[in-house]
């Protein structure tokens, strides 16, 4: 089973092997409850991106400190995708997301009845935590349950449904903050993580029956060590990290935290314009998720165009956005644009997992996918930082601050045109071999 899923996936190709999981409408209903707990996920990750302006009243602190919060989040986010990699190969993945299910719940309940800024940290850094466990998991729940050649769609229909938490986190929290207050608003989205609970042990399964992963043997902190060496050595892995990296922090900064003041209080927007706006960035992202698994499952050869066009847009709108001549404030069709642009970055980040998925077997998926899913996040972590630490330092000069995107655009896009040669070079080898495999034919 792992080396027909392998080669499929590196190949590319429609061609199905025999040990491919046979996907149809069980395999739909057991994922689409896995990319649910996602869904609830990204709701609980994305609040605070619409309650930034409230959440500094609220715990009377100054945009470093507010930054903090996403920070945090994202750094134990972060630093948990390798030790969940290697729990969701070994415990499997109803065990690793029942335990996020958890986590980012008690998160969301505390972070309700936060009173005070170190409580309010504590609460995030657990949904953090939470959140951690779910998207790899998801992505490892539809390579057991679909065929291999579905993956590049299966990830970017994920990523969509993610996108659309991201969604109710833009349209309907933002506007419960006014009217039920944060207490409310806050612990009744709560109430979903217990719903989705509840339907995950009920329902959810690692695998098809008859299609149980071969078992291989875990001995301790060497086994450890040897699969992340074994994941990071593939040039595909590296790779994927660096696409994720690039691509995808530009739209988390924007949505997770300092898109909604960077429009009310730079560009002199209404908070209700504002929102529109970032719904806009969320419903691009999910029209654009869909192309792009549609282009990249049918023609793998345009994952890095795709990758490429994407950050040189993203580059091009941001700085015609923050460096616009003659004033400080951009023209609304400009903003339009430039949300329209940003939803590109996560489904094109989603290409890095597309890179690392064939260059690995099926047993250590989990850990590759932690590794690509680290750059993203550290990306974010590092911008989210630089921009609360260069408001407070410019008086809220955001042209200063938002310039500091460029920077870790452009050490992304170095390392992906370092290591792109090696990776293509390894993955023709791979599906060099994977064909000879199956035309031969023991005497």
């Amino acid at each position: 089973m792992s080396g027909a899923s392998a080669s499929t996936g590196a190949g590319g190709g429609s061609i199905g092997l025999p040990g491919d999981p046979p996907g149809g409408r069980r395999a739909l209903g057991v994922w689409g409850l896995g990319v649910g707990v996602y869904f609830v996920a990204i709701i609980f990750r994305t609040s605070l991106g619409v309650a930034g302006i409230d959440a500094a009243e609220r715990f009377h602190i100054n945009a470093s400190a507010l930054s903090t919060f996403s920070i945090l989040q994202l750094l134990v986010y972060a630093g948990m995708q390798i030790p969940v990699g290697l729990m969701v190969d070994r415990l499997g993945t109803k065990k690793v997301l029942a335990m996020g299910v958890v986590l980012f719940t008690v998160g969301q309940f505390g972070f309700a009845f936060s009173h005070s800024y170190a409580m309010a940290l504590a609460s995030r850094a657990l949904l953090g935590s939470g959140d951690a466990m779910t998207f790899i998991s998801v992505l490892r729940l539809g390579s057991r349950w679909f065929p291999a050649r579905r993956g590049p769609m299966i990830a970017q229909v994920a990523a969509l449904f993610g996108m659309a938490g991201n969604l109710v986190s833009t349209m309907l929290l933002a506007r419960l903050l006014h009217s039920a207050g944060w207490e409310r608003t806050f612990a009744g989205s709560a109430l979903a993580g217990v719903a989705v609970l509840a339907l995950l042990l009920i329902f959810l399964k690692d695998h098809p029956e008859g299609y149980e992963p071969a078992p291989h043997p875990h001995v301790g902190k060497g086994f450890v060590r040897r699969q992340i060496a074994l994941a990071w050595r593939e040039p595909g892995t590296r790779i994927g990290m660096w696409v994720h990296f690039t691509t995808q922090f530009p739209a988390m900064v924007f949505l997770l935290l300092w898109g909604m003041p960077f429009l009310v209080e730079s560009q002199g927007l209404a908070r209700g314009t504002a929102g529109e706006l970032l719904t806009l960035v969320v419903l691009s992202n999910m029209a654009i998720g869909l192309v792009y698994g549609q282009v990249i499952g049918r023609h793998h050869g345009a994952r890095l165009p795709i990758a490429f066009g994407t950050i040189a847009a993203t580059a091009t709108l941001w700085a015609l956005t923050i460096f616009w001549p003659g004033a400080d404030r951009a023209p609304m069709w400009l903003l339009v644009v430039l949300c329209v642009v940003l939803g590109a970055c996560g489904p094109a980040s989603m290409i890095g997992f597309d890179f690392a998925r064939p260059a690995n077997p099926p047993e250590r998926q989990g850990t590759a996918s932690g590794i690509v899913n680290m750059g993203g996040f550290i990306a974010t972590m590092t911008t989210l930082l630089a921009v609360g630490v260069l408001l407070d330092a410019t008086g809220n000069s955001y042209r200063t601050a938002f310039a500091s995107v460029f920077v870790l655009e452009a050490l992304g896009l170095s390392q992906i045109l370092r290591l792109r040669a090696r990776a293509h070079r390894r993955e023709r080898e791979r599906v060099l071999a994977s064909r000879v495999e199956t035309v031969h034919v023991p005497a």
